[in-house]
């Protein structure tokens, strides 16, 4: 029986490749990732694309014309382009599971980190000053108490929601489908509209995908309806804030600080934000572990054994 092929963009270790090849036939980049010209040419007669850092767009739908599905190894597809590959008949899957926890991780990581100030202490601890907490101007922000405003419940924002509970904090959210009232009470979160989510957040958490209705909704008049003591976070996509108006949110005291794992031009660092000690940066590494990259290249996988089978699961561009 022949196997099917399976073209993987990433670098794969020989037993890696021995595991997968029990079951497929399986083509990978030898000695450096892809460039997009010697993907679209290893593209031909492949069934399955396992791939993470390209734009699936009309282009490579067309050069892969024998493929069945597209598994991408992050949970969002925003740089897929569902409507073709839907018109093609190709299954487009994403890995929403094993991206949950190490993302909400980040967003966990980035809040502490900014509230309580860490990394200017410890700059100014690497440059041999000690910060004395006997000044109150050097005093940080708990969290224990305050309110944590979750916008898009989510996987992931259902597990921040929780980490955010485990340190005390009340949790309120906005999402584009309110919750069962079971669920609410479950999880112990409150469905509020998104002005109120905004008003009432010292801590607003993004976790919602990028679509045309989400774009730069975080802008200039969200801002001046939040709370000077309030703090954002995003790990979701980079186009949901406006980083224009967040620099000029910052500059103008309209909110205390921000966290971000994510932007809008990646991989290009916001400049216009590097100047503020009160902003943490990482460069989209929610998922940057050795635990989460081997659990979502496995769960990319089964997406691409289950397409196969016909029995598709973790299907985003509504093909059955």
């Amino acid at each position: 029986m022949t196997k099917p092929k399976v073209l993987f963009t990433g670098e794969l270790t020989p037993a890696v490749v021995e595991t997968l090849s029990q079951d497929f036939e399986v083509t990978y980049p030898k000695d450096h990732p892809y460039t997009r010209a010697e993907l679209l040419a290893a593209l031909p007669g492949q069934e399955a694309l396992v791939f993470f850092g390209y734009q699936v767009d009309q282009e490579l739908v067309d050069a892969g014309k024998d493929l069945k599905v597209i598994a991408t190894c992050s949970v969002g597809f925003d740089h897929i382009d569902l409507n073709y590959t839907r018109e093609k008949g190709i299954v487009v899957a994403n890995t929403p599971e094993s991206v949950r926890v190490p993302t909400a991780e980040m967003a966990l990581a980035l809040m502490l980190d900014v509230t309580r100030n860490i990394m200017p202490l410890d700059d100014k601890m690497h440059a041999g000053e000690w910060t004395p907490m006997t000044n109150p101007a050097n005093h940080a922000t708990s969290v224990q108490g305050k309110t944590l405003g979750i916008f898009g419940m989510g996987r992931i924002g259902k597990t921040m929601a929780q980490f955010g509970q485990m340190l005390g904090m009340n949790v309120i959210y906005h999402n584009r489908h309110q919750l069962a009232p079971e669920a609410e009470t479950a999880a112990n979160v409150k469905y509020v509209t998104f002005e109120e989510l905004v008003q009432q957040a010292d801590v607003l958490s993004l976790h919602a995908p990028a679509t045309t209705e989400t774009t730069h909704i975080i802008n200039a008049d969200v801002f001046k309806q939040m709370k000077n003591s309030a703090f954002l976070i995003n790990v979701a996509r980079g186009a949901l804030v406006n980083t224009s108006d967040l620099a000029d949110a910052l500059k103008q005291h309209e909110i205390a600080g921000a966290g971000l794992d994510v932007f809008e031009n990646e991989p290009e660092v916001p400049m216009a934000l590097t100047g503020f000690n009160n902003v943490v940066m990482t460069p989209h590494a929610g998922t940057g572990t050795v635990e989460a990259q081997t659990a979502i290249f496995e769960e990319a996988v089964s997406n691409v054994r289950a397409a196969l089978a016909g029995q598709p699961t973790n299907v985003v561009n509504g093909m059955k």
